[in-house]
């Protein structure tokens, strides 16, 4: 199910100060300073149109959030939409999110890192080049904070169990169903993303996992949380 068309963007929204291109960072760029005011810093890997970051960004005003988006239209229209509704705590990254996080992103730093309904790479050939990786779950592991928390959902349920079974062999994480409660908009179906909205609405399954980072306990459970 592919993307479908971006709405066109309002030309008198100034969204500079919401985006950037990874190859324009510099190298002293420090991530803190980017945001007005402290607080606790949340990444999304792969942020699509920009719901997740717009919508939690708006519910808690006191953390930050970081979206680092591939797709250069992508990446574009989610700083537009943030800068649209003055999200002043939210900024977009343009590029490759395993380079700017390894790079620009200090350890024990961040409160949450959120992977939403990446690209399964269907092909055998392909499957390494997905974002869910034992790579990714050890620069998590890194960069987040104690008790800070990574998301994975997917409506591939192969993706799923597989990207689960690299994250607990790669880290200590604790490893436990979804423990919180879904977003609603327009009072009928929760959802976090665009992507997730489209699969609830077309019947699909949606599974979900939260790992949190603890110092010295690995549970290796295998409960899983699904919606339809």
């Amino acid at each position: 199910m592919g993307r479908r068309i971006l709405p066109k963007m309002d030309r008198s929204v100034d969204f500079s100060g919401h985006y950037r291109e990874l190859a324009d960072v510099a190298p002293d760029f420090e991530l803190p300073n980017w945001f007005p005011m402290p607080g606790p810093l949340e990444i999304e890997v792969g942020s699509g149109k920009g719901l997740f970051l717009l919508t939690q960004s708006g519910l808690f005003p006191e953390r930050n959030f970081l979206g680092i988006e591939i797709a250069k239209k992508y990446a574009r229209f989610s700083a537009y939409r943030l800068a649209k509704f003055e999200r002043t705590n939210a900024k977009m990254i343009r590029g490759d999110a395993i380079k700017f996080i390894q790079e620009n992103v200090a350890d024990n730093s961040l409160a949450a890192m959120h992977v939403y309904f990446p690209d399964p790479w269907w092909k055998a050939k392909h499957r390494k080049r997905r974002v869910v990786s034992e790579e990714l779950a050890r620069l998590a592991e890194t960069k987040l904070f104690v008790n800070g928390e990574l998301h994975f959902w997917t409506d591939v349920h192969e993706y799923f169990e597989t990207g689960c079974e690299s994250i607990l062999a790669a880290t200590q994480f604790l490893h436990g169903p979804i423990g919180e409660e879904p977003l609603l908009e327009n009072g009928d179906l929760p959802y976090r993303t665009h992507f997730e909205r489209r699969m609830l609405n077309n019947s699909h399954d949606v599974f979900r996992c939260k790992f949190i980072r603890r110092l010295d306990a690995r549970v290796a459970d295998s409960s899983v949380q699904t919606q339809s």
